[in-house]
């Protein structure tokens, strides 16, 4: 079973909290995206695989918080004058795609002092190696994701490790814990272990703030669908112990994260581009967003453990 299969093969509900594909037009090729390529439009009824690395339009979220990936996954620039931090890195197409997007916004790539990620898979941590090398950033991850940025592959530890590609190994990354806090000048960032979808999972949150004073709490919260292998089961214990019981905490974890601002890994999860641009149809505050992600999660992961048991699923 290969990714684009293992998508097609999930329940509807999965699709919700998956992250999988935003946004960009059907007829727009992905992989002929360049760093001067210039940004399309992305739409958030498009294929769950479109738009990975097709330049997204870069733009303010709110405050000091932008928007700098592509139309299918997402990076975050947060910014101050001390220096910035990239919250996720996308595809290896998409580095310099993303590097374009924050030259586009008036900031320098080489003021990117740390690089953080929701978690390893290539999808959004294949960019981490040449964002890294390009901008000098220290590169964070806790520690079942380090080991795998650093070895370019996950291993069975991970869900998917049959169907997951490999990506270009990241030279050196920095290990945290759960509950760091990243400082650098007025940000602080946190980090929140959220292992299910991979083992290294994290999801971030920090406060924005506008030049008026208004502040919101945004969640970048990690993927949480059960995406799984041929062989992998979640209901294993045997063969996984603790696995399940670190899903479910994950569940309950986000539920209760300081939440104005719900952002995911693929933005199509979160609705993003139903929130953000020109064309936004839905507020970009909803108070309850991680309490509702988390709970279409719960219900996803449910199902899949009733498809193991029935043998449906892996």
């Amino acid at each position: 079973m290969n990714i684009r299969s293992a998508l097609v093969s999930l329940p509807t509900i999965a699709y919700i909290a998956l992250a999988t594909g935003c946004a960009a037009p059907r007829a727009t090729p992905s992989a002929g995206s360049t760093a001067t390529a210039n940004a399309v439009a992305c739409f958030a009824d498009a294929d769950p695989m479109d738009g990975w690395n097709d330049r997204a339009p870069p733009q303010r979220i709110f405050g000091n918080t932008w928007y700098v990936g592509t139309c299918g996954i997402s990076a975050l620039l947060v910014t101050s004058p001390q220096g910035h931090v990239l919250v996720d890195a996308g595809t290896e197409k998409a580095a310099p795609l993303v590097e374009a997007n924050i030259r586009a916004l008036g900031f320098d790539p080489r003021d990117v002092k740390f690089i953080v990620g929701s978690h390893e898979h290539n999808d959004h941590a294949g960019g981490i190696a040449q964002l890294q090398r390009d901008t000098g950033a220290t590169v964070l991850a806790r520690a079942p994701a380090a080991v795998a940025l650093e070895r370019g592959n996950v291993d069975r530890t991970d869900p998917q490790f049959l169907i997951h590609q490999p990506m270009p190994a990241t030279a050196s990354v920095r290990r945290i814990d759960d509950g760091h806090v990243l400082e650098l000048g007025s940000l602080r960032l946190s980090a929140h272990a959220t292992p299910g979808h991979t083992p290294g999972g994290t999801s971030w949150t920090w406060r924005s703030c506008d030049d008026a004073g208004q502040c919101r709490d945004f969640a970048y919260v990690d993927s949480l669908s059960a995406i799984a292998d041929d062989v992998f089961r979640y209901g294993d214990d045997a063969a996984h112990p603790g696995y399940l019981t670190a899903f479910r905490k994950t569940l309950d974890t986000v539920a209760i994260l300081p939440c104005d601002v719900l952002v995911t890994p693929h933005p199509a999860a979160s609705k993003l581009w139903n929130r953000i641009g020109p064309t936004a149809k839905q507020p970009l505050v909803a108070a309850d967003a991680c309490r509702n992600y988390a709970a279409v999660a719960r219900k996803n992961l449910d199902a899949r453990l009733a498809g193991e048991k029935s043998k449906a699923t892996p």
